[in-house]
Formats: C-alpha cells, structure tokens, sequence
C-alpha cells in the first residue's frame, strides 16, 4: 500500500553531536525553541545542559522505557514534537526504529554526521569498503559473522564494557592481533582516539569513556571463515543430521538468497542452510523450524557462533508447527518430505513466485520428489559426492549418499 504523506509533518527528529547544543544549525535551533515537546535520547544527558534547554510544555526521556515513551509519544501526533538523538537518526538511530510506526511523510529528519562518518574521517577509511554495526542494544555476539581477514568494522558500542567483550571475543576466535581504535567523544571538547591490538587491550584494561565508537582492523590467525555458501562442516555443531557442505553450496545456489528474503528452514537439524542464507546480510531472514529440543540447542549455538544471534528458530513439529509464521520468500525442506501434509502446507504459506527446495536421501523421499515434480513440474538433480580417504596406506574414494534435489517455483508450468 502506497503511504499518503502528511502536508505539515508533526515529529522532528534532528541529531546532535557530542558538543551538545551547539552542534545544531540555525534550522535546527530554532525548531528546537518552538516545539511543545521535547524527547531526549538516552545518552544526551550527559552532552546538554539542561539549563541550555528552553522552557516547554512537556520533556520526555527514552531512558524511561522506550514502550511507555513511545506512547507518549503517539498520543501527541498532530502536534510539534521534537526528538533529539545523537549522530544520524537513521542509521541505527531511533529515527529508523521510528518509521516502523509513523509514515515518512509525518517525520522531518535533520541528521547530523554519524559516528562511522566522523570515524572514517579520523582513520581515513573510505567507508564504502567498511562493516559498519551496532553493538549497542544488540548480542556482542553478532560481531562474530563479521570477522574476516583484512575486514575493517566500524561499530557503535553500549559503552566500554562492549570494547572489552568485544576484544576479549576476538582473541577466543584467533582475531588477537587485530587493531582495535577506541574513539571518544568524537566532535566534541573531549576527543580522544587510541589504538590497540584486542589482546594488548584485553591485558591492559584501559580506561575507556562510556561515549565511543569501536573501530577494527581485522587481523585473523585462526582458518577461514568465507562468507561464501558451502562452510566447512566442522563449521557447525551437529550430530550427523547436516546437510554436507557440497550439497549445501549447490542447495543454497538454488534456493537462491535475496536480500530481505524470509527462508523456511523446515527440519532444521544443525540450522546450516538457514545459517547460510542469512549469512548474505542485507537483511536476509530465517526461520529454523525443529522439533527435538537437543537440536535446537546445537542450532542457537550455531548462530551465536556464526555472528546471527537473530535467527528465529521454532522449537515443534512440522507441519503443525508453521501455523501462524511469516509468509516465506522460500522454503527448504530438508527431510520429512514423506510427512503427510508437510509439502501442502509449505506450498499454500508461498506467494506466487516463491521458491521451494526439498532435498531426500531415500527411496521413499526419492519417489515422493518424483510424484511432486509430476504435479507441479521444477527440476529433479541427483548429486553424490565422493571424498579422498585412507585406505591402508593409500587413498581411496569415499563415497556419501547420493541426495535429489527438487527445486520449483511456485506459479511455474508443471
């Protein structure tokens, strides 16, 4: 549905930068010196005076709850409500957390540069070629799905207790020797900016202004991680319910990942294919669905480990447990295609376009895909790799099953 904007938006959000006050443009004053509501962001406590602010009808703080603010907030549309928040509002700002709820066309933003812009001009990082995140508010965990070699990370911390996580993180997953440049206070009277390897930091245990941004110059000594589909298999913890890193990469490479895209992962196992489709980034999203408890112990541990802390994962059986989820973009299944009203329930949940992958190491999941395909037409692939192994003092092929992949898109001819 198209938005109808708003002729005269009623909530003004501007950033402000850590000289507080007087960071703010002529524009930005003044809306500020006639509103009837003011909200202050969290951390602007300590960057305005209170004494510099006007006398207003009303001022409001986040710190009390974001819910209950957010309220407050909505109650007052219609009427001039100005949201001061630090850096860019939109770019993991409480602008952006606010779209969700008011149209654009209600919203006046007035950004102000953000951390990762004012990083990148100390550091002289082109910030096209940089990670930028946010660790604040979210699991340090997710760091993790951006460790890389020669990978430079600009993060927005929750203060200095996620600088000290973070380095202590890097040096568990052999990322010690990496650059850490903690930079406070960046704009303001205060500015400070030091730089140290994680385990230097970690050893050393600065003091660190709870007002910083984290950057990261990543230097790896531990194997690769490749943001590429087909991890090795070790790469997860699982107890040989896995779909095998070959048939996975070519699994994935026909499911066909999108930014934005929701995947039902239907028979999760380990989560490995619902893992690597939303290792793309962009906003990729997944739903692993698992029914027995241990599984779905080792799939949190799986996404916690690969840096997506995010995945949802639903603890039942399926189909009965897909009642009620998002619609999917694309839907997996990666055993109990036998399952009587399994595929049905997948197909109807899928839009017109929407793709569906099943894959079956059996006879019976084989003639299943094969009676499918009859109906609703897609494409059968049979695959079986082999891989070296001892024999004796030599080397002999290894043959694992052979798995059918049916893939098909939904509206397509049969």
């Amino acid at each position: 549905m198209t938005e109808t904007p708003m002729t005269e938006p009623w909530l003004t959000i501007i950033g402000v930068g850590d000289n507080g006050l007087e960071s703010l443009t002529p524009e930005a004053q003044s809306i500020v010196w006639q509103t009837e509501t003011l909200v202050l962001g969290e951390r602007l406590d300590a960057v305005i005076d209170g004494s510099a602010l006007p006398t207003l009808k009303r001022i409001l703080n986040w710190s009390g709850g974001f819910r209950e603010t957010l309220r407050e907030v909505l109650k007052l549309r219609g009427s001039p409500v100005t949201i001061l928040a630090t850096g860019d509002p939109m770019h993991f700002g409480i602008g952006a957390t606010l779209r969700r709820y008011v149209r654009a066309g209600e919203m006046y933003v007035l950004p102000s540069p953000s951390a990762f812009s004012l990083a990148a001009a100390r550091l002289g990082w082109p910030l096209q070629s940089v990670a930028t995140i946010s660790l604040h508010g979210r699991p340090l965990v997710s760091l993790n799905r951006h460790l890389l070699p020669r990978h430079r990370i600009l993060a927005l911390t929750a203060g200095a207790e996620t600088v000290l996580g973070a380095a202590a993180l890097m040096v568990e997953r052999g990322f010690g020797n990496s650059v850490l440049t903690v930079l406070e206070h960046m704009g303001g009277d205060r500015e400070r900016m030091f730089a140290m390897t994680a385990a230097e930091l970690l050893g050393a245990q600065p003091e660190i202004a709870e007002f910083n941004t984290l950057a990261i110059d990543c230097v790896s000594d531990s194997p690769l991680v490749s943001p590429v589909a087909g991890l090795p298999d070790d790469a997860f913890r699982h107890d040989g319910q896995l779909t095998k890193k070959e048939i996975r990469a070519v699994t994935l490479s026909i499911l066909q990942p999108f930014p934005h895209g929701l995947l039902w992962d239907v028979g999760a196992g380990c989560g490995s294919i619902a893992l690597e489709w939303m290792r793309i980034g962009f906003g990729a999203r997944a739903i692993a669905i698992e029914e027995k408890p241990e599984r779905v112990a080792m799939i949190r541990e799986n996404a916690d480990a690969l840096g997506l802390p995010d995945l949802d994962i639903v603890e039942a059986r399926a189909p009965e447990g897909l009642a009620g989820l998002d619609a999917p973009d694309a839907v997996f299944i990666g055993g109990g295609i036998t399952h009587e009203g399994l595929f049905e329930t997948c197909w109807e949940a899928l839009p017109p376009g929407g793709r569906l992958v099943a894959n079956a190491v059996t006879i019976e999941g084989e003639a299943r895909l094969a009676e499918l395909r009859g109906i609703h037409g897609g494409e059968l692939v049979r695959l079986q790799v082999s891989r070296a192994a001892p024999v004796g003092r030599y080397c002999g092929w290894k043959s694992l099953m052979p798995v059918t992949i049916w893939s098909v898109t939904k509206g397509e001819t049969a």
